[in-house]
């Protein structure tokens, strides 16, 4: 039979090993929740580096490499072509889809910017620039002057004239704002003689002497040229030898007339049988064959960039 405190041992025994027991068991729940939530927090560190890098623009270069690589693509690693060969279809504000300006392989109508010097064109509606400023110039005989790039061909011009026995004689080139808003002027006061009112003579002034800003003289690359024997700027100048000529030649050499009588209700300028403008021999000759003033000629054609180079020559 057992005594009273052998009983007290035996279960004081069985307490601290059920308590050893209990300590255990919850030291190994701790340690399994930690491991838990350090996987829980492993996972969401990496699901955010993942939302980083794809929200990150393709063309962001690395902090210490900005200039020299780009990151890869994250989809796709073959790269896009650089132009389509049709372009697409241009979303209105409606929603709708808009046709393309132009057809695939068809030719943009090239820009007044992009024009050579040689095509620049100035008139009614093109002024130039307020901020222009003359070309280098060759100073001719009688103040007169052109641009640097066209005098060879001006020089040859007026030597094959001669050569033929003819008296061409440059009456007017090269002009400054100013002179030619002295040129208008004079014209309006002109117009005002005659009895139209001043809106009126403005407007008819600037038929006859473009308003200042849009002269082709203003460049340096027009020309007006009189017969000696007749240097009277009026429609019978068409009738003297040195126009005759210089109507059928004058292309050859990179000139038109400027003006012809059927086309003053495109170039709003009236016929002037004695003003020649310098386009460069390639276009000069189009324009002729076309029968086609500057106007229509720029209008959506290929433009070649031709050239002239300084020379020298006797017409200074």
């Amino acid at each position: 039979m057992q005594t009273p405190s052998h009983s007290r041992t035996r279960h004081g025994r069985r307490a601290r090993r059920s308590g050893r027991y209990s300590i255990s068991f919850l030291t190994l729940m701790v340690c399994a929740a930690a491991l838990m939530l350090w996987a829980a927090a492993a996972r969401l560190s990496v699901l955010i580096n993942d939302n980083q890098t794809a929200d990150a623009p393709d063309s962001v270069a690395s902090t210490d490499q900005k200039d020299t690589v780009l990151q890869s693509p994250s989809v796709d690693s073959t790269p896009p072509l650089a132009t389509p060969l049709i372009p697409e279809p241009v979303e209105t504000e409606s929603g709708e889809d808009e046709e393309p300006a132009t057809e695939p392989g068809q030719t943009v109508p090239m820009q007044a910017a992009e024009l050579p010097w040689n095509l620049t064109l100035v008139n009614w509606e093109h002024p130039l620039p307020e901020d222009y400023s003359a070309p280098e110039l060759v100073q001719l005989r009688n103040n007169q002057a052109i641009d640097a790039r066209a005098y060879p061909d001006l020089q040859n011009m007026m030597d094959a004239a001669r050569a033929e026995g003819l008296s061409p004689l440059i009456c007017s080139s090269f002009r400054t704002y100013e002179d030619q808003e002295q040129l208008y002027q004079d014209q309006v006061e002109l117009e005002l003689r005659r009895g139209y009112q001043e809106g009126e003579a403005e407007e008819q002034a600037a038929f006859w002497v473009a308003r200042p800003g849009t002269s082709e003289h203003e460049m340096g690359l027009a020309v007006d040229i009189v017969d000696t024997n007749y240097q009277i700027l009026d429609q019978r100048q068409e009738n003297t030898a040195v126009q005759r000529w210089l109507m059928e030649h004058c292309w050859e050499y990179g000139f038109i007339l400027r003006y012809p009588t059927d086309k003053s209700a495109i170039t709003h300028i009236g016929y002037e049988p004695w003003h020649y403008r310098y386009v460069g021999k390639e276009s000069a000759k189009a324009i002729i064959e076309s029968g086609l003033c500057l106007e229509e000629y720029l209008g959506g054609l290929g433009i070649g960039n031709g050239s002239t180079e300084k020379g020298t020559g006797n017409e200074r």
